[in-house]
């Protein structure tokens, strides 16, 4: 059946300023993809990432150029040959399955044959900041599980060492964003391992991280960058012990589906993360997450405001969406 398509580039101010070590951002902007047949409609969110030569205005295009094919029919499947890995088809993958949702009245979880999803923990994310000032963000959440924490800067030992001490009891998971060289890998790894890390993500460049199958990991070391969809996976194994799915990378449920799969066939534990975005590109995630050794999709947590009908976090746990949000 055609279909019609809508898009909208949304800005969403961020509660403060969020800071990894590639810079700092004071607003989520994120597109939005919906299809309608007439009856019923599916929206999916993404967020273009320029760490993969992404923008609003190449995803814009990328979706637009889209359109006479899915008025002529185009369905998820082809879409899957359409459009590489990436925020462009992300948006388009989940608002196919929303829409197969509301036209036949049953949620993406029985479509994709999947259990019943359930509340979850979710990481919250402390930002890359001066130690001090991580570690009172730190104690401010210091009641939460699990925390994630932002390195990859000058000082990472001292920043770990103040997280730790402000948050004693939560799990801590490190992200250092490719920030880390072969000089100061180790150095940071011995403090990781002090601090009582549980996970490391992305220590090295992608592309640079092969010495990852040399060294001892005191700490498991978890690929994010260096793992966009399924195809990347097997060049991972020997160098980490567990792969980040983004649905942003691998372009949308479809492909993430498969990655998990192929994660665990390969023996990787798996975490399910996210980008700073609304609800609406969470929502999807969610079912990823009831397979996931480590879930971290606290985006709107991070947020001024999120949308309506946004997902409900209790404290650390985040639970299904409701049918008015996705899916």
């Amino acid at each position: 059946m055609p279909l019609t398509l809508a898009l909208s580039a949304e800005r969403w101010p961020i509660a403060g300023t969020f800071a990894i070590s590639r810079g700092a951002k004071t607003e989520a902007e994120v597109v939005v993809a919906e299809l309608g047949d007439g009856k019923a409609r599916g929206r999916g969110e993404c967020v273009p990432y320029g760490r993969y030569g992404e923008s609003v205005e190449g995803v814009l295009a990328a979706i637009e150029a889209l359109r006479p094919q899915l008025a002529a029919g185009l369905d998820r499947q082809a879409l899957q040959r359409a459009l590489p890995p990436g925020a462009a088809r992300n948006a388009l993958d989940c608002a196919f399955w929303d829409l197969e949702a509301k036209r036949s009245g049953r949620p993406v979880h029985a479509l994709a044959d999947l259990p019943e999803p359930r509340a979850c923990v979710t990481a919250f994310t402390i930002s890359l900041a001066a130690p001090e000032v991580m570690a009172k963000a730190a104690a401010g959440a210091a009641e939460r599980p699990l925390l994630k924490v932002k390195l990859g800067a000058p000082g990472d030992r001292q920043r770990i060492a103040a997280v730790r001490a402000a948050a004693p009891a939560a799990t801590l998971i490190v992200d250092a964003n490719e920030g880390w060289d072969a000089d100061n890998l180790a150095a940071n790894l011995a403090a990781c391992a002090e601090a009582g890390v549980a996970l490391i993500e992305q220590p090295l460049p992608a592309g640079h991280d092969a010495v990852l199958a040399d060294i001892p990991h005191a700490v498991p070391i978890c690929a994010d960058e260096s793992a966009r969809d399924r195809r990347s996976l097997a060049a991972l194994v020997g160098r980490y012990e567990a792969v980040n799915v983004k649905l942003d990378k691998a372009g949308g449920l479809t492909e993430a589906l498969a990655m998990m799969t192929e994660a665990r066939r390969l023996g990787f534990k798996t975490m399910v993360g996210c980008m700073v975005a609304t609800s609406l590109a969470m929502a999807p995630a969610l079912l990823l997450a009831q397979r996931a050794d480590f879930v971290d999709l606290d985006g709107p947590l991070l947020l001024a405001r999120d949308r309506p009908d946004g997902l409900c976090y209790a404290g650390s746990r985040v639970h299904p969406p409701k049918p008015a949000l996705w899916g």
